[in-house]
């Protein structure tokens, strides 16, 4: 344990949209071992908490945030051919929280994974604007309208990146733990289209990711096969079980 303490850790936040709150408490759990991290990445959900983290805000902060998340909270309807929704809410969130900022004033080196959605290239935002970077990568294909950085229309990172641990490799570190939130199985059926959509890309993720985590010096997979992966009202829990499983790896290492 100690030798992590003396290491540059590089920390990559995984997808999963609502299960993403597990983030929360997998920063806790470090910050409880005095694990300082050197440089943070994400990719989707994990590109919110990862933004807040690396401006400063303490995991207490982060999940006083996103324990009030609601889908109306951060989307709204939309008329695009693109989407269903809009998620533009999210980078309002990210700017009431730590201001208008760039990458360039993140307290830890900060990056973000994105799709480009015309091209299939992966894209790795790590300058300009954190809301705008932050809206792009959550942004689940179908459900999301995509947004144009630079150019480029991009959506959702878990579809090139789930865990971004790529994001890490320009970044001045020598130990990387990656964060994978996506359960191998899950058996609920879909109730809404919402589901449908989040599903279908779900099933792409999984099939990229097992090579993905391999890059890991250590991988923390908390087991959320029974949680739903839009359901607001689980946020608690969600933290809860990713501050044990941190724990319990930790205490093994």
């Amino acid at each position: 344990m100690s030798s992590l303490k003396d290491k540059k850790v590089g920390l990559a936040l995984g997808g999963g949209a609502v299960l993403g709150a597990a983030h929360v408490g997998v920063l806790k759990a470090l910050e409880e071992k005095k694990i300082e991290i050197s440089a943070i990445c994400g990719t989707s959900a994990g590109a919110i908490v990862a933004a807040l983290y690396a401006f400063g805000k303490t995991p207490q902060e982060i999940e006083k945030i996103v324990v009030e998340f609601e889908w109306k909270k951060i989307s709204s309807l939309t008329l695009s051919k693109y989407g269903l929704l809009s998620n533009e809410k999210i980078g309002e969130i990210i700017k009431h929280n730590i201001g208008n900022k760039n990458f360039e004033d993140a307290n830890i080196p900060l990056g973000m994974i994105a799709t480009d959605i015309t091209t299939g290239e992966k894209v790795i935002l790590n300058k300009g604007s954190v809301a705008d970077a932050v809206v792009a990568s959550t942004c689940i294909p179908g459900i999301f309208i995509p947004v144009e950085i630079e150019e480029r229309l991009l959506v959702d990172g878990g579809i090139v990146e789930n865990v971004p641990l790529s994001c890490l490799k320009d970044k001045d570190v020598d130990f990387l733990i990656g964060v994978d939130l996506v359960p191998e199985r899950s058996y609920k059926k879909p109730e809404n289209v919402i589901e449908v959509l989040y599903n279908s890309f779900n099933f792409l993720v999984k099939l990229n990711k097992k090579a993905q985590t391999k890059e890991a010096d250590l991988t923390i997979k908390p087991d959320l096969s029974e949680y739903n992966a839009v359901d607001m009202s689980q946020m608690k829990e969600l933290i809860n079980l990713g501050y044990k499983e941190t724990k319990r790896i930790l205490k093994e290492l």
